[in-house]
């Protein structure tokens, strides 16, 4: 059986995230959606169903018994077992959503809506639990590091804690083999559980408030102030204050500076001292651009910061307003707040903005990958050329020189 994990419409509400990767490949509690389902599902080979230009990167390996999973649906045991009993030729829904299908045919993600559509459907009676808009990857994730904080340590025993190291309910920390926790920190597992991944390093001085979640290779630097619900991907540097942050993989935060509520993609660096509101003045309910839809949309949220979009950067002393958006590959710097919504592949800040040039932005982009010996591949490069094409004309309307 070939594990599939598809988009649905879902994605468009994602953006900038889900320019540059399926649903199921962002990250939300200590795992991505991919990463839970298929720990649930006991596979590590599932593939994806995406937007046509992303396949070329996330490829889609179909057969003759085909299991296609929404992405965008967190993973349980008890859903993954009710998947693994469906029928060929039926899927699984809860209210409408369409949560997984079994197939012998192979889908496209333009036709998979209406292919599926005359299914039989059996209707999954217990809750579940979704991505539906990019705010909702941090507003989940207190839930969704519990979760797997369950699901990563059960019948597990953590490794000792350091002579030096504070810890208030020791039983909710848990330290993976390898990962370095040096005297000074103080860490409180009361409100939440802490999870330090393998060969994680956090650094003398720290505050962490759980439920805290750092991945492998992560360093949290001297005098961090971790508030939860906080999720520092794998390869990720961190410091300063940081509240309820979601950072995907290899992205620094790395020096003084405040960043709460707020997505962080891949590959991306916030400069020393950049500051991001979180809250508006008259404590209004918080509007964000949707570049799908070319509007403001409401959130419903009262905390809402910084989304930014893989291998954008910022200079020093950036200040970002409340719930700006920042696209794919942006370079960002000099005073004042730069507008709340800047499109893929802009150089600049409030002063003035205008195009990145594309050759220097994926220069820049692999010269930071090497730091952490990775490369680019020729499907990714023409990945990011799409991207950049397919947002010129956002540029054109809020970019200015």
């Amino acid at each position: 059986m070939q594990v599939i994990l598809f988009d649905d419409a879902r994605r468009y509400r994602l953006l900038p995230f889900t320019h540059t990767r399926p649903v199921a490949d962002v990250r939300c509690g200590i795992l991505t959606m991919r990463e839970r389902w298929e720990r649930c599902l006991n596979t590590t080979e599932s593939s994806s169903l995406t937007t046509a230009y992303l396949q070329a990167v996330y490829p889609q390996l179909a057969g003759n018994d085909n299991l296609y999973i929404n992405g965008g649906v967190f993973a349980s045991y008890e859903l993954a077992a009710a998947i693994a009993q469906l029928p060929q030729k039926q899927k699984l829904v809860k209210d409408g959503l369409t949560i997984a299908v079994r197939t012998d045919k192979t889908y496209s993600f333009d036709n998979f809506e209406a292919e599926t559509k005359e299914l039989t459907a059996i209707e999954y009676t217990s809750a579940i639990h979704s991505l539906n808009n990019k705010w909702d990857i941090f507003s989940e994730n207190d839930r969704a590091i519990r979760d797997d904080f369950a699901l990563l340590t059960k019948n597990r025993r953590s490794a000792a804690i350091p002579e030096g190291v504070t810890v208030t309910n020791p039983t909710q920390l848990f330290i993976e083999e390898g990962a370095n926790v040096y005297a000074g920190c103080i860490i409180n597992a009361a409100t939440g559980p802490v999870y330090i991944g393998k060969d994680a390093e956090v650094l003398e001085g720290s505050l962490i408030r759980g439920p805290f979640a750092m991945c492998e290779h992560t360093v949290l630097k001297m005098g961090a102030k971790i508030y939860g619900a906080t999720t520092l991907g794998p390869g990720c540097k961190a410091g300063g204050e940081i509240n309820n942050v979601v950072f995907f993989a290899n992205s620094n935060k790395a020096h003084d500076g405040y960043l709460g509520n707020a997505v962080i993609g891949e590959w991306c660096n916030l400069g020393a001292d950049t500051n991001c509101s979180n809250l508006k003045n008259n404590y209004d309910e918080i509007k964000i651009w949707d570049e799908h839809e070319n509007k403001s949309v409401k959130t419903g949220l009262t905390f809402c910061g910084l989304l930014m979009g893989d291998h954008s950067k910022c200079g020093i002393n950036t200040m970002f307003n409340t719930g700006t958006v920042t696209g794919v590959s942006c370079n960002i710097y000099g005073g004042g707040f730069p507008e709340k919504f800047i499109p893929s592949f802009c150089w600049g800040g409030s002063d003035s903005m205008t195009t990145y040039d594309f050759n220097r932005a994926m220069e820049t982009a692999g010269r930071m990958m090497a730091r952490r010996g990775k490369k680019l591949s020729a499907e990714e490069i023409a990945m990011y050329k799409y991207i950049f094409e397919n947002t010129a004309k956002q540029r054109d309307l809020f970019a200015r020189g």
